[in-house]
């Protein structure tokens, strides 16, 4: 039977179906790739597939992802801002957490750092009608309202002094619950028992020190005085310290040592902090006895200081400071002033409160997420003598090598030679670097790996404080500082610092790449990205940061710069420094949510 001739598009129809669907695939995929790769269209689409990286976090591949985009310099977008109900935002201190946890010793009130899985990587944005700060000194006695809207202590302690609300500002007449007629007058009647002039006393600690007044006005006898409080009711009282440009720290004494180290504060003062010294067989006393330097002076005001139905409460402290052997100076009023012996063999084998020093294993500068002890501190287990009256007065104790460092592995040429290097340095900062050190554009400063203390040292001529953190994994140099008559903490980079969003002016670190790795290790415990947000956390709008390191880690640090929306300029080291680092200083800018 013969065929049908029939004509070549009658012809085999389904396949000519099937070979023009994969010829239209194909040049269709290749359209689409000249079109994402050639035109604008798809930088936007990488763009936005960043960005729903950014606001997808919560998932921990994604968050790991995003942060090697970051640090490779791929993302054409900043960092996300975070939600506007977060301006005041401290991760280690969030009450929503922290609430959940234990009431015992106020456990649930110290620092509880969530997962770096669990946080949701963004920026701290400024609350709405946020102001530059007001400049020192007129900031110790006015702030803008508008920085921190929170009129609760104003409204309760107003008629105590605190502070006031007039206008667009918060006016602070300087007074306090125990001193009501002002800072002024109460460090007067003070210095009629303790020296406060003359530069004997330098480093002061205040505990429960509302807004700071005590440790502002300190500041014209020469005693600089770290301030700290816990997040409480009182909202935000330390925020207020810091905009008032007064140092202070959030903390909390409970189950843990304070993170300073041993035998370094000159003068501890409570006005009316509400820490019961003699609850948990003294614990809180002992704690005060760590930290107070021998000859050092404790002054406590307000209960249970003869106080009304609290004289058990008395009777009880008085025998804690007998077990002590602590002098008493004076008890005038609700104010009693002890000073602190110079030695240990003074603590009786039997006293009154069954206090035991501890064994020679104890290292009492041991401070970092250190839980309290039972026993008393022995002044023998630290090395070199940081007595009062045998440490050199102020100022001439900043630049003489004290005794901790000279006891060190060749400290005393350490401690010379990194003085000078300092000098050097930050003359070059202002003269070449045009940074505005020694303006009033300065005043609250951080270094965020200080070791002796040099970098503070050097600007103790402007109007400026320092806070000095040695890093916890790193040789426990703190002691040194506190001895030169400088303050500072404990803390370790992987985790968020204690304080309020926009506390500092200028944040300072030199080799920031070893804050991240485990010491003589090349492995990295968290990454450049989470400590730069935390950096950006802490720094005010228009702030400034000056990073040293090797050329290499400088050029990731300017991509993860750009992603927190800082300004960027790279400098050669000054001439005189040998090695291979370079300088970056950053601006962060004044962006504000839309």
């Amino acid at each position: 039977m013969g065929h049908l001739n029939l004509p070549a598009s009658k012809r085999n129809p389904r396949q000519w179906k099937l070979l023009d669907l994969v010829t239209a695939t194909f040049f269709g995929l290749v359209f689409l790739f000249f079109l994402l790769v050639f035109t604008p269209l798809g930088d936007s689409l990488a763009a936005s597939g960043r960005q729903t990286l950014l606001r997808s976090t919560s998932d921990p591949r994604q968050r790991h992802r995003l942060v090697a985009l970051i640090e490779a310099g791929q993302n054409a977008q900043p960092i996300e801002a975070c939600p506007a109900d977060e301006v005041d935002h401290m991760p280690c201190e969030d009450p929503r957490r922290n609430s959940q946890l234990s009431r015992e010793m106020n456990f649930y009130r110290e620092r509880h750092c969530p997962p770096v899985e669990d946080t949701h990587l963004c920026l701290i944005p400024p609350p709405d009608g946020y102001k530059i700060s007001v400049q020192w000194p007129q900031s110790l006695h006015k702030i803008w309202h508008a920085n921190m809207p929170h009129d609760k202590i104003a409204d309760r302690k107003g008629h105590q002094g605190w502070m006031k609300k007039e206008g667009e500002h918060f006016i602070f007449p300087g007074g306090g619950t125990m001193f009501p007629e002002g800072a002024v007058q109460y460090i007067e009647k003070l210095g009629q028992y303790i020296p406060i002039k003359g530069g004997v006393l330098r480093t002061a600690l205040d505990m429960g020190c509302g807004v700071a007044s005590w440790g502002g006005y300190l500041l014209n006898e020469g005693i600089l005085t770290l301030s700290f409080a816990p997040r409480d009711s009182h909202k935000s009282q330390i925020q207020f310290a810091l905009e008032r440009g007064v140092p202070a720290f959030v903390a909390m004494l409970g189950t843990r040592r304070l993170p300073y180290p041993a035998f370094s504060f000159d003068l501890v003062h409570c006005s009316r902090c509400l820490i019961p010294f003699t609850a948990y067989n003294a614990s809180y006393f002992i704690e005060v006895n760590r930290l107070l330097r021998p000859g050092g002076y404790l002054v406590i005001s307000g209960p249970p200081v003869q106080w009304a139905k609290q004289d058990k409460e008395w009777a009880d402290l008085q025998a804690v400071a007998r077990a002590l052997c602590y002098e008493l100076i004076a008890v005038d009023g609700n104010t009693v002033i002890w000073k602190k012996p110079a030695g240990d063999l003074c603590l009786p084998n039997q006293n009154e409160y069954g206090l035991e020093l501890c064994d020679e294993s104890d290292d009492p500068n041991d401070a970092w997420y250190f839980k309290l002890k039972k026993c008393v501190s022995r002044t023998s287990a630290v090395k070199g003598d940081c007595t009062i009256g045998t440490i050199p007065k102020w100022p001439d104790r900043l630049t003489k090598a004290p005794s901790r460092a000279v006891h060190m592995k060749n400290g005393l040429d350490l401690f010379d030679a990194d003085t000078r290097r300092w000098v050097r340095r930050v003359a070059y900062y202002k003269n070449s670097l045009n940074v505005k050190l020694g303006t009033p554009a300065i005043r609250n400063v951080m270094d965020m790996n200080a070791f002796f203390g040099s970098f503070a040292a050097a600007l103790m001529p402007d109007p400026v404080w320092v806070m000095n953190v040695v890093p916890a994994r790193k040789p426990s140099t703190l002691g040194v500082i506190y001895d030169r008559g400088l303050i500072g903490v404990y803390h370790d980079w992987c985790e968020p610092f204690s304080t309020y969003p926009r506390s500092y002016d200028l944040i300072h670190v030199a080799g920031i790449e070893s804050l991240l790795k485990l010491p003589g290790s090349s492995k990295n415990r968290c990454n450049l990205v989470d400590l730069m947000v935390e950096m950006d956390r802490i720094l005010r709008p228009e702030g400034t940061v000056i990073i040293r390191d090797s050329p290499e880690v400088i050029d990731k640090v300017a991509r993860v710069a750009l992603a927190v929306r800082w300004l960027v300029t790279i400098h050669e080291k000054e001439p005189e420094s040998s090695g291979r680092e370079k300088i970056l200083v950053a601006t962060k800018t004044f962006w504000k949510l839309r």
